[in-house]
């Protein structure tokens, strides 16, 4: 199906009081960096700690009648939004999940009453556990990207952006299955279609990238990173955000490990927000020289703040990282 701004619209009218209006906040420090206005979007503040509540409400709100469970594969943040979203509808929900989710996101789904559903070592092992529970009755997948109540959800957020902003000239989104890029996307160009539009992601198994490159979805491998949110593929059967990303993205710029490490702590000591390395993918780009003619003014969405507290204590403290396999040496701030 083809997704459009009524869709949006109606979105925003389906998740209106169970989803934080979240504010636009701007960057003093960034703005200097970047030469023009640069703004924060603060989905960190739903109830959640993430944007993915709202297409995990919208979608939600949307199910069949009979519908008695909700699965889903994530790699935590959709998970905590399906979770929520269930509770609320006095609907179960399972989340099924690869080992390299992070602890404290798997705790923060169990503490919302769901099942955590631990399933091998990539989300592709999850999404595969997830499509055969959905096969019973009653039992509904929510995709964390590639579903158009998911989509219509998360393009609220462009709807809001450019209600208090306007003037926007570039926005800067996180990118990894492509939902949240996808439906922003969507509603800034069908308000504003001028307005540039940058998906932003690590390189280390960018896989939206590789597979606008390829000209179709594909596998990468999936690895340990601090943009922990942004992993895992898209689907090989990917039917919506794929095509929408590879049409409605003006670019796609990747940052490495070291980049996103200096953006957490920028973010941290110049604004004072915790977030996790997946939220400052567009901080990463801009400070380091990756955005060419940048034009503003310019936003990007802080998507989440459930991080490993250990692990963002190491990174705001200029300690060492070890990613799996690979090590990242710390730097203190202000070094």
């Amino acid at each position: 199906m083809d997704l459009t701004l009524s869709d949006i619209l109606a979105a925003q009218k389906a998740i209106s009081g169970k989803v934080v209006r979240t504010p636009l906040l701007p960057s003093r420090h960034l703005s200097a960096v970047a030469g023009t206005p640069f703004f924060l979007k603060m989905e960190s503040m739903q109830p959640t700690g993430a944007f993915k509540l709202r297409g995990a409400t919208n979608a939600a709100q949307n199910v069949p009648a009979g519908t008695h469970t909700l699965v889903c594969c994530s790699t935590g943040n959709h998970g905590r939004g399906v979770a929520y979203a269930a509770r609320e509808r006095g609907l179960k929900a399972v989340i099924c999940m690869s080992s390299l989710v992070p602890r404290t996101k798997v705790d923060g789904i169990k503490a919302l009453g769901a099942e955590a559903r631990i399933v091998g070592t990539s989300q592709d092992d999850a999404l595969r556990e997830c499509q055969k529970l959905s096969g019973a009755e009653g039992v509904v997948e929510i995709s964390p990207f590639d579903d158009p109540h998911v989509i219509a959800g998360q393009g609220t957020l462009g709807l809001e952006i450019l209600q208090d902003l306007p003037e926007l000239k570039t926005l800067l989104v996180p990118l990894s299955g492509g939902g949240l890029a996808a439906g922003v996307a969507l509603a800034a160009k069908s308000v504003n279609p001028a307005i540039h539009i940058v998906g932003l992601t690590m390189d280390r198994g960018a896989a939206m990238k590789a597979s606008i490159d390829a000209g179709r979805p594909v596998e990468v491998p999936e690895v340990p990173s601090l943009a922990d949110s942004l992993g895992g593929g898209i689907g090989l059967d990917n039917r919506l955000s794929f095509q929408m990303c590879r049409d409605l993205l003006d670019d796609i710029v990747l940052v490495s490990e070291d980049e996103i490490y200096r953006a957490m702590q920028v973010l941290y000591y110049e604004d004072s927000h915790v977030a996790e390395g997946a939220c400052v993918v567009g901080i990463a780009a801009c400070l380091a020289g990756k955005l060419s003619h940048l034009k503003g003014p310019v936003a990007t969405i802080i998507t989440g703040r459930n991080v490993d507290m250990d692990q963002f204590t190491r990174v705001v403290t200029g300690q060492d990282i070890q990613l799996g396999d690979y090590h990242l040496k710390g730097t203190p701030y202000g070094a």
